[in-house]
This record gives structure tokens, sequence and C-alpha cells, in this order.
């Protein structure tokens, strides 16, 4: 427990001088937003992306989160979506902002990867589908989709 706590404090200090890297790392996309948005049908059924202004982008479930502004964000924190996992919220609270590294290898297997890097809570995360090919194309087609990032608009 103790050390938990003090890795949850070091990664809390660390926020402040890496916000500003991690923020331009999470819009980074190396994949093709059409190929990703053809794999939407696979999502679409847990989630939906929906703008801040109410746009609907792809209607969705409600079985999972909003993913419009994914990028950059807190896992866990999607202020709409109350039923996260203990774990899910856990990892989110280590400091962690969904980026293309974390959101490839999570869609590959949630459930493993929420074991092996989340934080305290349940072992088990809620989300079971996996995409084991063109996680990075998703990727590249959720971050075309979300709001612009602070400080690029002219």
């Amino acid at each position: 427990m103790k050390q938990s706590l003090i890795l949850a404090a070091a990664a809390l200090m660390s926020l402040g001088t890496s916000a500003a890297l991690a923020d331009d790392h999470a819009i980074a996309a190396s994949g093709d937003p059409e190929a990703g948005e053809a794999l939407w049908r696979g999502c679409r059924s847990c989630h939906s992306i929906v703008a801040d202004d109410g746009t609907v982008i792809q209607r969705g479930g409600r079985t999972g989160p909003n993913l419009y502004g994914v990028a950059g964000r807190q896992p866990g924190t999607e202020p709409e979506f109350g039923r996260y996992s203990e774990l899910m919220v856990s990892f989110g609270e280590t400091g962690v902002v969904w980026d293309e590294e974390h959101f490839v290898e999570y869609v590959a297997n949630p459930v493993d990867y929420l074991s092996h890097h989340g934080g305290e809570g349940s072992r088990r995360g809620t989300m079971s589908f996996r995409l084991t090919e063109g996680a990075a194309d998703m990727w590249a087609y959720l971050v075309s989709v979300g709001p612009e990032p602070e400080g690029d608009s002219e």
C-alpha cells in the first residue's frame, strides 16, 4: 500500500513537467483514419462518438464511454460515463493519459493490459472486445474526429 502511495505521488508530481509533452504525444497518430473509421462497427455496440456540443459523429451504444476526445484523457475520467471498473479508475489515477501506444496495447487485450498496468482494485476490467488488427488505424480515426488540441487553433 505504501509503495502504491509513493508511486502515485511521484506520478502526480511528474504531471506538471510532462503535461505538455503528454498532450503532444497523445495526439500523434501513425495509422490511417479512413481505415479506422471502417473498423468502427466493432466498437459501436458499446461506444459512441459525440462532440461536447452534442453533435453525433458516430452513433453507438452506452455500455462504454463516449470516445470523443479520448486522446490525452486520463483513463476512467469521461464525466458522462459512470460505470468504469475500479481498476480502470485506479489506472487513470496513476497519471497516464491515453495515447497511441497505450490505446493499441489496451484494445489488443483489455483485461490483460489492465491486469499488468492498472493500479489498485479488482483485477478485472469490463471491456472484453479485442481489436487485434488495425488498432493504430482506430486511434488515428479517434484523433481525427476529436477536438483540436489546445493551442493548435489559429
